[in-house]
């Protein structure tokens, strides 16, 4: 993977396009033995698979964005045949719903961490916005609004995400 094309998770952020972006992971650190729920971010490649916004609060930032609707949700249940999936409400298992009150959805990019599914392997691996600089996240990749809306439209399909 060439640093120019792809993105590298750094002890002092994530590179990407020739710098390094402030960043915060998951509450337990990086992992080789990702699980569900456990907090960590898990090591690998991976590759952006998409690119999801709230189109009631921004404008599409990418041709290739798709818009995030009140009944979106992400499954994050085990036991769910879509596990680790988008899917719709109403949906009769453990979900993260994609829409929410607070901005840290507004603009997701997705990516193929444990694709195809493997049940307990962890779910809803995404790039969003931080709380704030310094909290973690709970497996995620997270960066400022400002960042992330600059780094998303750049990071298409495909795009590698070393965490090392």
């Amino acid at each position: 993977m060439s640093a120019m094309t792809g993105m590298i998770l750094t002890p002092r952020g994530l590179f990407f396009r020739g710098r390094t972006w402030p960043c915060t992971i998951g509450r337990s650190g990086i992992t080789c033995a990702k699980r569900e729920g456990d907090g960590a971010t898990p090591a690998g490649l991976h590759r952006v698979t998409g690119l999801l916004y709230r189109a009631d609060r921004l404008a599409r930032p990418a041709p290739w964005a798709t818009p995030i609707g009140p009944r979106d949700l992400w499954s994050d249940d085990p036991a769910d045949p879509a596990y680790n999936s988008q899917t719709r409400a109403p949906h009769g298992f453990s979900h993260e719903s994609l829409r929410r009150a607070d901005p840290l959805y507004d603009l997701i990019l997705t990516t193929d961490w444990n694709q195809p599914a493997q049940p307990g392997r962890g779910s809803a691996i995404f790039l969003h916005q931080w709380r704030r600089p310094g909290y973690p996240t709970a497996g995620c990749i997270a960066l400022s609004r400002e960042d992330l809306h600059r780094i998303a439209p750049l990071a298409a399909p495909g795009t590698a995400l070393l965490v090392r």
